[in-house]
């Protein structure tokens, strides 16, 4: 059985983590990589010993390429994913899917139309802390999930705004807080909540003035299963504090992860400080396994590159999917629903009032 040829398209920051990622899976290889700018391009495919190209259907084509992990600015992942996907390939878009729900909805149309797996990278649902949450709540050990909060309080400098001119901007990011730090905890929060059917969110830009965009955003959801959710996110908290998902079941009984904690992870820029861990686990006969667990989770931390273990763990689960004929973990469709929940918050703050979750 041959590897799986893979290839990237946009030569930037995190690319770079995809990439490193990528040759770190045995039944993979990094093939090529896509750029507009022809330096950059080659650059970076010198780099890793590949092809640099400047045409989405010829690399698709010339590689036979099986896996195309697209990471351009969110504003822009729409136009390469589709022609990835048109010329053959499955494609993992980096989070979000998208800025707006037009152009997930083209993706996903998209890969419908070509009989391809489209995904949305959310590595934080395969850190092991997370992945016990999910086990927990689909054995029914805390009943039915009844309240997901979602506390998301970072921080972001000028200079971090000002390394890449697309940041900060409607035009180039899509948004703020919203739409580039949280999508993980609010892929976590439908993950282990699921659909959302409406919402009150206020945004507001607290301490960036600089910026054109959101710095934090609160938000009251109601799901269709009958639980309500909170969320709270923020880049204004210098240097950092903490990422958490926490899940309350109606029998009493709650569980929860910090996915993140001090100084906030940034992509190319920083590492990461400190190893998830569930910090609240109230289970009847668990409670006193956390310390172990979170031991052992610390252990496993250390002994990977967490910036890149958790993108190698996704892209097994999305070649295992491509082999097996199986959607993988995290879907296109999956990344649409962060992206019409945080578009919900945006359109809540305009209009001033409760909004349908489309």
């Amino acid at each position: 059985m041959r590897p799986l040829n893979i290839a990237l398209i946009g030569p930037g920051k995190v690319a770079h983590l995809h990439a490193k990622a990528v040759l770190q899976v045995p039944e993979a290889r990094l093939v090529a990589v896509y750029g507009r700018n022809p330096q950059k391009t080659d650059a970076f495919a010198q780099t890793y010993g590949i092809t640099g190209y400047n045409d989405i259907y010829d690399m698709i084509d010339r590689e036979n390429v099986d896996l195309t992990i697209v990471c351009t600015p969110h504003p822009a992942h729409r136009n390469p994913a589709v022609a990835a996907l048109e010329a053959g390939s499955h494609v993992l878009v980096e989070k979000p899917l998208a800025s707006s729900l037009e152009d997930c909805d083209a993706m996903i149309d998209a890969a419908r139309r070509a009989g391809r797996y489209l995904g949305t990278v959310s590595q934080r649902r395969f850190y092991e802390p997370s992945l016990r949450m999910r086990e927990a709540i689909d054995a029914g050990k805390i009943g039915a999930p009844a309240l997901g909060i979602v506390q998301m309080l970072g921080w972001r400098s000028e200079e971090y705004y000002q390394s890449d001119p697309w940041r900060g901007t409607w035009a180039g990011e899509g948004g703020g807080v919203l739409v580039n730090q949280a999508p993980h905890q609010l892929d976590l929060l439908l993950w282990y909540m699921g659909e959302p059917v409406e919402l009150y969110g206020v945004w507001n830009n607290v301490n960036h003035p600089f910026i054109e965009v959101d710095d934090t955003a609160v938000a009251i959801v109601k799901f269709k299963n009958g639980g309500i959710g909170n969320i709270s996110v923020s880049n204004s908290q210098k240097p950092g504090l903490f990422g958490k998902v926490h899940i309350h079941g109606r029998n009493g009984a709650s569980v929860g992860v910090q996915t993140d904690g001090g100084s906030m992870f940034i992509a190319g820029m920083t590492g990461i400080l400190d190893a998830p861990y569930n910090d609240i686990w109230t289970v009847e006969g668990e409670a006193d396994r956390r310390e172990a667990w979170k031991a052992a989770d610390e252990a496993a931390f250390a002994a990977v590159d967490p910036m890149t273990h958790y993108f190698t763990k996704q892209i097994e689960d999305f070649c295992a999917a491509i082999r097996e004929g199986r959607p993988p973990l995290v879907t296109g469709e999956d990344g649409r629903r962060v992206v019409a929940l945080f578009q919900a918050i945006y359109e809540s703050t305009r209009t001033g009032g409760v909004v349908k979750v489309e």
